[in-house]
Parts: C-alpha cells; sequence; structure tokens
C-alpha cells in the first residue's frame, strides 16, 4: 500500500510543478487569455481561458470536424483555424499558447499554425 501512496505523491507533485511553470510563464507576459491544448491518441482539442475570471471563452476539438478524412496533423491544422475564427469573433487577439506537457511539434505545431494564420499572436 505504501507503494501506491509513494507514487501517488509523485504524481502530484509532478502536476503541480507543470502548473507552476505555466503560469509563472504566463506571469512573466503579462496577463493574457490562454490557448489550452489537450491531445489524444486519435483526437486533438483547444480552448482559450480567462485565467483571471475561470472561464473558457471559446473551445473547439477535431470531434467537431465531420466529413472528408486527413491525417492528424491537417485535421490539428483545422481546428487551429476554426479556433482562431471563434476566437476573432468574440474579439480575442493576443493569447498564450499552453502547449502543457507536450513537445511544440507535430499536431501540437499544427494547431499553432492554424491559430496564427487566423491572426492570433502569441
Amino acid at each position: 500500500m505504501s507503494y501506491l501512496k509513494k507514487s501517488q505523491k509523485k504524481i502530484e507533485k509532478r502536476l503541480k510543478r507543470r502548473g507552476f511553470r505555466v503560469k509563472n510563464k504566463q506571469m512573466s507576459r503579462g496577463v493574457l487569455l490562454r490557448v489550452s491544448v489537450f491531445r489524444s491518441l486519435n483526437h486533438i482539442s483547444a480552448q482559450i481561458i480567462d485565467d483571471a475570471t475561470s472561464t473558457t471563452i471559446v473551445s473547439y476539438s477535431s470531434q467537431s470536424i465531420k466529413g472528408k478524412k486527413a491525417d492528424k496533423t491537417a485535421v490539428a491544422r483545422q481546428v487551429g483555424l476554426s479556433l482562431g475564427k471563434l476566437a476573432l469573433e468574440k474579439s480575442v487577439e493576443n493569447v498564450f499558447f499552453d502547449r502543457g506537457h507536450y513537445l511544440y511539434h507535430g499536431r501540437v505545431k499544427a494547431l499553432a499554425d492554424g491559430l496564427r494564420e487566423c491572426g492570433l499572436k502569441f
């Protein structure tokens, strides 16, 4: 039983450190809205969050895309484009890109490129 408690504590500490890293980067850039990315094996989703009020402004997921099939990187770019359009409708222009623990490579980079193409700045 003690092994489970130790491993649970390690996981909690790691998640806490990850959260502090993101918050510290955000605070150094001023108070901006945050684009949070979640990537699973088959889908990718992103949401724009206002941390001051703890509310989600806008969100979009690859599950919302109907129709033609494409590779995961192209779908991630499409999610970025769609989220960017929705953000511009809500008059959001400057954001902080929170990639979480994912590397800035592949699908995460494609999503960020899609956001930049729509006119978001980060």
